[in-house]
């Protein structure tokens, strides 16, 4: 895996705070200050009501999703573990593409939101189809694709699975193999425990009871679909975003996905002081800069 001392730092007028930016096939970079071409985007002063829609499949659970019509790219966001499509990202997101005109989905996975599904019976696997319904029953054309921790795991794979369609990624907090790693790092008896038990509580202070409590099956069907074991066959441009103070996924292992992919387009973008969750103004403002950099970038060959 790079080193930190690697990254290039850059001053990003956005946030007013150094990120580091890893490019893991070009070494050292200039100091760059970014500059918005566009006007500066600003944070809705108030969520609006927004009705929703259903994706029937046959034989699976109907899927709850938000679409806005406009340019190609278009955007998709994929949310994080047993989050819905009402986030603070996702919301700020819809806002950002509605200003510029682009094309946006949001969604719910099955068995989360108002998606149908049972959580229980839920998987990587099972979510991964998802996504891959939402691009090619929902999405017209070609697609970058923003997701938000295990949703940053989920966006490798619907990459590899669509790649005349995902033109390019945007993980933040990307969660690839976490769960999995996490919980082989436990202590062996606390495994044997999960395992007879049928579920472990991952601790965590975003849900009430502190912690969520994950089938055990779901870590063994995860083992499936884990990456980082070796090369990642995704050729498109990629930003990883993720904050050094992130409690749940540490920020190596973004600079562990930049390593294995097959993309020579990749930075690794790091926040000194945020989290996990990275929805601050400051990092929302950094994550739609970054989206419009890339929208910028493939206009070049996207009619």
């Amino acid at each position: 895996m790079a080193a930190v001392g690697l990254a290039a730092w850059r001053s990003c007028v956005s946030c007013g705070r150094a990120a580091a930016a890893f490019d893991p096939h070009h070494g050292l970079g200039a100091i760059l200050t970014r500059k918005p071409q566009r006007a500066p985007w600003r944070l809705p002063a108030c969520r609006q009501k927004t009705s929703f829609s259903f994706l029937n499949r046959p034989d699976l659970p109907k899927l709850a999703y938000k679409r806005l019509k406009g340019k190609s790219p278009g955007i998709i966001f994929i949310p994080g573990y047993i989050s819905n499509m009402n986030g603070t990202k996702a919301m700020a997101l819809e806002e950002f593409c509605r200003s510029l005109g682009h094309a946006y989905i949001r969604f719910d996975y099955s068995g989360v939101g108002n998606s149908e599904g049972n959580l229980e019976e839920c998987t990587v696997g099972k979510w991964r189809k998802d996504i891959l319904s939402v691009i090619d029953g929902i999405a017209v054309g070609p697609q970058i694709l923003v997701g938000s921790s295990l949703g940053g795991w989920l966006m490798l794979h619907a990459a590899i699975a669509r790649p005349e369609k995902v033109m390019a990624l945007v993980g933040v907090a990307t969660a690839a193999d976490a769960l999995v790693t996490q919980f082989n790092q436990l202590p062996v008896e606390v495994q044997k425990e999960a395992e007879i038990k049928g579920t472990w509580n991952l601790p965590s202070k975003y849900h009430p009871d502190g912690f969520y409590r994950v089938q055990y099956s779901f870590i063994k069907e995860a083992e499936h679909h884990c990456l980082l074991h070796s090369p990642i066959p995704v050729s498109c441009p990629m930003r990883l975003l993720h904050g050094m103070k992130d409690d749940i996924v540490p920020w190596y292992t973004s600079m562990q996905v930049a390593d294995q992919v097959l993309s020579t387009d990749v930075d690794v973008i790091l926040r000194k002081d945020s989290g996990h969750r990275m929805k601050e103004k400051a990092d929302l403002q950094l994550l739609t800069y970054t989206i419009d950099d890339l929208i910028d970038k493939l206009s070049i060959v996207v009619p």
